[in-house]
């Protein structure tokens, strides 16, 4: 009927088969005229209101230029429009017009397309004036699309009249033929316009920074703008400044805003459930959980494998229950999720849709497979259908690609949205939230829940499309394939159902496996730790090969267990590579055997194993999506707990300006706790403005209590604050930011330079600065990491002085400087002659030297104001006030005397490691975590090279930072490799794996492939039965024999997986013993010189992270490479050995693949470090932030560290979003090399299908069809083996450093050596480094035996450098060192260092027994260690102890005190009964009674020793038996006390300085 109309319209035929069923088939005339024509129309008319719509908003034009581009599309569309007007002219003049010839009318067709084309070109010439008018657009897709829709249908009556006219001889009608071509080139001509981009003027600055903002359809579909940042990184590694601009979309501001805003609403809604459902609840269970709250486990950030554990042991059903209900009760939940859903839905949604269709075209492909292998079947089919088949697999699987990377480039964005969006609100509530919630949460699980929780829901979203897809594919193939084969499909699902449990069961057991190595690891890392913090004392005691045997030793148990993980792995290789060969053996076994009519023909056996490789995907992913959920479920409900937790309060404290008093406080009391009880009871204070008050009382009574009151910190349980103007807070532990010192003390605030300098001068910062190689630039590393304590304090007040408040809050800051310095800093800054004298000021202080200065002095005793008043009057009165100076006037007298007598030396360089207060105030951490934040911070510190000197350090600054002399630069930067890596690295690694293996596991994974290939083939012969047996029965036997081969090969491959597997793994744990024993070897004989000048996390990073690349990541990626390769070769082997044609393709393809590659991987990799490098500021900072958080609330200045967290995030996705981006530029580069396998494996079948067997079509063109993954995988593999691979240059970069001299030689002292212990320098001249000055001039000596020497000299004077040389630890430059006339330079350093004994400066203890820290080696017996306790007064402490001797000391020996420490080391040098003992004074004051212990044991116990003692209090040389006075290096004064004190030379300068008076010296 339809037909019928339409041809009475066209005035021919509108369809008929015949023509199709011919050589040159062809469309008929109507159907172009009609059908094809409507198709692009229709389109445009659908798209236009959407371009339409922008024309009628009101913009002004007039801004927006009229591009030559523009110009010239437009001028087409007229020159279009003429054409559909002559066409209609054509029409009316041979219907109407005077030279009329027939009779008959032209039918409708002739008049309604020009009429329509005309309308068409209307409304295109307004769309494109209304893509012209919208904001930031630089072309239309949907226009683009017209174009190319109508290019194509054009291309058919293109050909029909070209056809007609060759066959003719003639053109028939040539007015109408002349303007059908003049169209078609006008429309090819819009087509090129509209796929180039028409930038504006005004954007093209932008398009410069963002080259996406100005990328047309096609580049943004095939990610073409990205090539640009390719091919630079491919030129020069790339650097941050490279990166490009965010869009709008993507930058964290407007992320974070979105989000904020519909998190207020969701958290609104999900309180309010909270508070209905507790007032459900009687009051009772409400205090409950207010006080379960805080013993809540998620909240403490514990995994939760632990928690399981934990509740495993308790086994405490009700306790479960309880736990459950707390858990959901006591926080707002469930509302993350929802919030997350609402502002990013339209990313979700425009993901969804693209991943649907690509769902659905996979399912096309197999089809495409079944009706090209029926057509090779027939030969009595045209050709021309063969060629229409390849095409049509090309075209699905272009677009397939096209729909799959602009998923995955949606749902990778989306990922990384919803990371920034939870980082930013996570850092957001960070600022303002309450002590409660602080309380419960340490800075780092806060951290945790911005790094690890953050970027669990970063993975997850990344995925979430396959929760709905996977199930979609996988009952879509199940009918497909029930198409194919019947219910013989239940047979293959079976075993795909059987073989999930196993893998979960595999995966528990692996999971435990993975948690023991685990805490092999700490162990070690524990271990190395000390050792590489003690390195000096290991070195001078020879100790280093006991605790080289401790180190192997754990770090065999942690290869038995790493093993165990290789063979589970191995087994569930296994079972993953056999699975696909089981699958399809089960379903066509089953299938043949059902019944003798089910034959196995070509179509059904291929089409099947391409719907299988389809299945194989959602069924491995759904297990790892739904555990990686649950993961995520947890990570949720921290987060919730987290960000849906109390604010703190903004009203406690008023700013009303009616008071007359800077601060009020009105009967306040004040708690910590909203439900906890008051720590400051009923205080009433009343200060004036421009008043100094003092803030007095015992440890403990509620003075910094009072600071955070005043802040606002606390909960005000009664009572009120009022407080006029603004706030400077300094804290109790100085906050210093990772910055440098200028920004530090400046905070935000502009810089003024004279005032800059006066407060510089009034903190007494001015001499610390010279110091500093950058001056006020230096960079301040983490936590204040390169200056002192008492340095940082001053850069405290500095800022607070800057920073011109009205009211100020000390929090005794005074105490950690020395008095002299506070005396100035009272002086200059506090005092009432300071800078701050007019303004108001609470100071918090011990220091009663202070508090007649004064205004105020405000009492506190136990939280309660107990006096107020002036100094005398307090004094007079005799209360808490005279007891509390009482007490402090003692300590303070001691002090003073103590801190006169110390002389404090340092090395001639040294970084001052600071352990004590690197890490004051952040939670206990691992090892490694702590050591490698301490690299991080010193190199980065070193950037500007700010190395802190000590005060009297002998190395002036040079004027330029960057012209210190090469052996100055303390610590070198790390080398971070860039470019290839070196093919010898991979060679290196495979000779630790051993030759013997490698060539195994090349051969046996090479058989297991040729198993594959011959399954295969097997399959592909068997499916020629089916032609061979036409209508005859099919033999059992022969079926038999088929399924049976098919099976044993099938079985084959797994097993050669699992040898091949087995044998890597072995290979793999050899190679990771091999690299680390030699890897701890070489570290241990490494001079120190190298310690000295390389930070230890560098070091342990080696240990830590470079093995664990080497352990874990390499086996596994260089197994996945070895995989995928040799699954190319076989794919690409298969095609040819099909279609030889093949050959002639593949090497053009290879060369494209390899550049595509080396682009993509330089790129990718420098990208990746990018990111990494970017990131961890964002945590510092964060971290940062939280430690000092009281301090930015005082100063109010949340807004601006909020706005630099934005900065820092938006540094870090600068370089993630190219990273992505990289990712779908190499995909989408790579499926169109496989898509053109495809279409040329397809092309050559056809081409010689009079010679192919259908089976061996079906087989090639599927294994093209999986071509493109493996391709895709091959190169992920292989830039993620490079990145690893590194892992091996770093390990092989320390192993190979130079060593110390050797540990023993041929020549080996006596026995009993050194008999005497006489020593002899002989000009002796030493340096530390080449390149360093000399430190040790030609030193000439003679020191008997039993003489007792003492060494004294300034700062720098050498006598550090003396002991380093007795002991080797620098060798000589110059001259030599005799001890009992044997040259100390010619035997082995370990005969040298277990002869003479040193007790050293800081007393270094490892973690282990007391037993091992006095004698590793066990070479003494029990008696002799309790002997030399009793000497050095430790028997009664450690006899006390439960496990004696056995005690655990903990890391760095902190739970020993430092007295303690130092006896310990004195019992290990009565223990060694050397006769020559290096006394090197201890700095670190240790208390008088135990130095006193020290000494006597040192002249009862060594009077049969030669003794030299490095002096730095005068007292305990006076009874020396001769002085050694060093100064730059030599010997200016050697000889008895009381001879040089008549001299008076040096020696007595340096007495008199002491205050050592004439009367002790003699007494002595």
């Amino acid at each position: 009927m339809c037909a019928a109309a339409l041809e009475e319209y066209c005035g021919s035929i509108f369809w008929n088969t015949s023509y199709l069923n011919r050589e040159d088939p062809d469309l008929p005339v109507c159907f172009e005229q009609t059908v094809l024509v409507w198709i692009p129309l229709g389109f445009l008319w659908l798209c236009a209101p959407r371009h339409l719509v922008s024309l009628c908003r009101r913009t002004q034009v007039s801004t927006k230029h009229l591009s030559r581009r523009y110009i010239f599309k437009q001028l087409v569309v007229c020159l279009l429009f003429l054409t559909a007007i002559a066409a209609l002219g054509v029409t009316l003049g041979e219907d109407y017009g005077p030279s009329r010839v027939s009779p008959g009318k032209n039918p409708g067709v002739f008049y309604a397309n020009p009429v329509l084309y005309a309308v068409t070109w209307i409304l295109l010439l307004l769309c494109q004036e209304g893509v012209r008018r919208r904001e930031g657009s630089v072309d239309s897709a949907t226009l683009f699309l017209f174009w190319f829709f109508l290019v194509v249908c054009d291309i058919f009556p293109f050909q029909t009249l070209l056809r007609e006219a060759l066959r003719l001889g003639e053109i028939s009608d040539v007015p109408r033929f002349c303007v059908f071509y003049i169209s078609f080139g006008l429309e090819l001509i819009a087509l090129l316009l509209s796929a180039v981009a028409d930038v504006p003027p005004e954007a093209e600055e932008r398009v410069k920074k963002n080259p996406e903002v100005g990328a047309a359809f096609l580049s943004r579909i095939t990610f073409n703008w990205f090539s640009s940042m390719v091919v630079k990184g491919y030129k020069r590694p790339l650097v941050q400044a490279d990166m490009w601009e965010l869009n709008d979309t993507e930058s964290t501001a407007d992320i974070n805003q979105s989000f904020q805003y519909f998190m207020k609403s969701e958290l609104g809604a999900a309180r309010v459930r909270l508070q209905n459902k507790l007032k459900r609840k009687p009051d009772k269970s409400r205090n409950k959980v207010k006080d379960e709250a805080f013993q809540n486990g998620l909240g403490k950030g514990v995994s939760l494998d632990e928690l399981m554990e934990d509740r495993g042991k308790k086994g405490d059903e009700k306790k479960k229950k309880n736990d459950k209900k707390k858990e959901e009760n006591d926080y707002p939940n469930s509302w993350l999720i929802t919030t997350i859903y609402k502002t990013f839905k339209g990313l979700l949604y425009e993901s969804a849709f693209f991943k649907l269709l690509q769902d659905l075209l996979s399912f096309v492909s197999p089809q495409l497979l079944k009706l090209m292998i029926s057509f090779t079947q027939d030969t009595s089919r045209y050709t021309w259908e063969g060629y229409m088949y390849a095409v049509l697999l090309l075209l699905v699987a272009i677009l397939q690609s096209l729909l799959l990377q602009q998923y995955f480039q949606r749902c990778f964005v989306l990922g990384m949205k919803v990371r920034t969006a939870i980082t930013a609100a996570v850092y957001k509530k960070a600022l303002v939230v309450s002590n409660d919630t602080r309380k419960e949460t340490t800075v780092g699980e806060t951290v945790n829940l911005m790094s690890a929780d953050a970027q669990r829901f970063n993975d997850v979203t990344n995925f979430i499309h396959l929760l709905w897809s996977c199930p979609l594919q996988i009952v879509l193939s199940i009918v497909f394939l029930w198409f194919e084969l019947g219910p013989s499909v239940l047979a293959g699902l079976a075993v795909i159902v059987l073989l999930g449990p196993i893998n979960g069961l595999l995966a528990t057991k692996a999971r435990t496996i993975q948690i023991e190595n685990m805490k092999f690891k700490d162990k070690r890392l524990k271990i190395m730790n000390d050792i590489l913090n003690g390195i000096k004392i290991l070195k001078l005691y020879a100790w280093e090969p006991s605790f080289q045997a401790q180190v192997e030793g754990i770090r065999g148990d942690e290869l038995v267990v790493m093993r165990k993980f290789a063979y589970l792995t191995s087994v569930s290789t296994f079972i993953f590579s056999c699975a696909p060969a089981l699958v399809s053996l089960a379903t066509f076994a089953v299938f043949v055997g059902v019944s003798p009519d089910n034959v196995l023909t070509a179509e059904k056996a291929f089409t099947s194993i391409a719907l299988f490789n389809i299945l194989r995907f959602p069924l491995a992913m759904l297990p790892m999506l739904i555990a990686a959920i649950v993961q995520t479920t947890v990570s949720r409900n921290r987060l919730e707990k987290f960000l849906g937790g109390e604010d703190l309060e903004s009203d406690i404290v008023r700013h009303d300006p009616s008071f007359n008093s800077a601060i009020s406080i009105c009967d306040g009391s004040f708690a910590w706790e909203r439900e906890g009880k008051p720590l400051l009871k009923n205080v009433s204070l009343d200060i004036k403005p421009g008043h100094l008050v003092a803030v007095v009382g015992a440890v403990g009574s509620g003075k910094s209590s009072l600071m955070s009151a005043l802040l606002g910190e606390m909960y005000s349980t009664k009572g009120f604050i009022n407080i006029q103007g603004s706030l400077a807070f300094v804290p109790q532990q100085a906050w210093i930011q990772n910055a440098t010192l200028r920004d530090n003390i400046l905070f935000g605030c502009s810089h003024e330079d004279r005032r800059f300098q006066g407060v510089i001068e009034a903190c007494a910062l001015g001499p610390d600065l010279e110091l500093l190689p950058g001056r006020d630039l230096t960079e301040i590393g983490e936590k204040g990491i390169n200056l002192s304590g008492g340095q940082k304090q001053r850069v405290s007040l500095a800022r607070a002085a800057y920073s011109q408040a009205d009211i100020y809050l000390l929090d005794d800051p005074l105490s950690a400087v020395d008095s002299h310095v506070g005396k100035h800093l009272f002086d200059k800054v506090i005092g009432p002659n300071g800078l701050l004298k007019d303004k108001t000021r609470i100071l918090v202080t011990h220091g009663v030297s202070f508090l007649p200065y004064v205004d105020e002095i405000i009492v506190l005793v136990d939280g309660v104001v107990s006096e107020v008043g002036s100094y005398n009057s307090l004094r007079a009165s005799r209360g808490a006030f005279s007891e509390f100076l009482d007490t402090y006037a003692k300590e303070q007298s001691n002090r003073t005397h103590s801190e006169s007598d110390c002389y404090q030396d340092a090395a001639d360089v040294e970084v001052i490691p600071e352990r004590e207060d690197t890490l004051p105030d952040s939670p206990l951490e691992d090892t490694v975590s702590v050591t490698l934040k301490r690299e991080d911070s010193i190199r980065r510190s070193q950037r500007n090279g700010s190395v802190r000197l000590r005060k009297k350090s002998s190395i002036k600054r040079s004027d330029n930072v960057n012209d210190i002399k090469k052996g100055q630069r303390l610590i070198e930067n790390e080398t971070m490799e860039t470019g290839n890596v070196k093919f010898s690295v991979y060679l290196e690694y495979l000779r630790a794996m051993g030759w013997g293996y490698t060539a195994m596991v090349f051969l046996v994974y090479f058989i297991q492939n040729v198993a594959f290939i011959g399954q295969n083939l097997w399959l592909s012969d068997w499916t020629n039965d089916a032609v061979d047996y036409y209508n005859i029965t099919y033999p059992n036997w022969k079926r038999d024999t088929r399924v049976a081969v098919f099976g044993v090969l099938g079985l084959a491959q797994g097993v050669f997986v699992f040898i091949g597997t087995l044998l890597l793994a072995n290979a793999s744990v050899d190679a990771s013993r091999i690299l680390h024993s030699r890897l701890l070897n070489n570290m241990l004989r490494v001079p120190m010189i190298f310690f000295d000048t390389t930070p230890i996390g560098r070091v342990i990073n080696r240990f830590a992270k470079d093995i664990f690349t080497v352990d874990e990541a390499i086996p596994l990626s260089f197994r996945s490479w070895l995989l995928c390769l040799l699954g190319v070769l076989g794919t690409l082997f298969v095609i040819c050995l099909a279609t030889p044609f093949f050959t002639i393709i593949i090497i053009p393809l290879a060369v494209v693949y390899y550049f595509v590659q080396r682009f993509y991987v330089a790129t990718s990799r420098q990208l990746r470090r990018l990111d990494s490098v970017s990131r961890s500021p964002i945590f510092s900072h964060f971290s940062e932030t939280v430690s000092g958080l009281s301090v930015i609330r005082a100063y109010g200045h949340q807004d601006r560290f909020l706005k630099h967290n934005e900065t820092t995030l938006d540094e870090n996705l600068k370089s993630l979003y190219p990273w992505i981006v990289s990712n779908r530029w190499l995909a989408i580069r790579l499926e169109f090399l496989g898509n053109l396998v495809v279409f040329f494996a397809a092309l050559f079948a056809v081409i010689s299908r009079k010679t192919l067997d259908s089976g061996l079509v079906g087989l090639s063109i599927s294994y093209a069809l999986n071509v493109t993954q493996t391709l895709n995988w091959f190169v992920r593999m292989s830039s993620e083996l490079e990145t690893n691979i590194v892992a091996v240059e770093r390990v092989s970069e320390y192993a190979e450093l130079e060593n110390e001299a050797k540990w023993v030689t041929d020549t080996r002292p006596p026995e009993k050596w050194p008999e005497k212990g006489r020593l002899q320098f002989d000009n002796y001249k030493v340096r530390y480094r080449p390149g360093l000055d000399l430190v040790l001039h030609g030193i000439t000596c003679d020191i008997g035996s039993t003489e007792k020497i003492g060494i004294v000299g300034r700062t720098g004077a050498g006598k550090s450098s003396l002991t380093n040389s007795l002991f080797r630890i620098i060798e000589a430059a110059e001259g030599r060192i005799l001890i009992d006339n044997v040259d100390i330079s010619t035997i082995g350093l370990h005969d040298l260092r277990s002869k003479i004994t040193i007790i050293p400066q800081d007393p270094v203890l490892f973690s282990g027994s007391l037993r091992m820290n006095l004698d590793p080696f066990d070479k003494f017996s029990d008696e002799e260690i309790w002997k030399v306790l009793e000497l050095s007064h430790l028997k009664d402490y450690v006899a006390g102890l439960q496990e004696g001797l056995q005690h655990e000391v903990a890391e760095g020996g902190e739970n020993l005190s430092v007295g303690q420490r130092q006896l310990l080391c004195l019992a290990r040098a009565l223990l060694r009964k050397s006769r020559i003992l290096i006394l090197d004074e201890a700095t670190a004051a240790v208390d008088l009674e135990t130095d006193d212990l020290i000494q006597n044991t040192i002249r009862k116990e060594f009077s049969h020793c030669t003794v030299l003692t490095i002096a730095h209090r005068l007292h305990s040389i006076m009874d020396s038996s001769r002085v050694m006075v060093l100064d730059a290096g030599k010997i200016v004064e050697f000889d008895s006390p009381s001879k040089l004190l008549q001299q008076k030379g040096h020696f007595y300068a340096m007495v008199k300085d002491a205050g050592i008076t004439r009367e002790e010296t003699t007494v002595l």
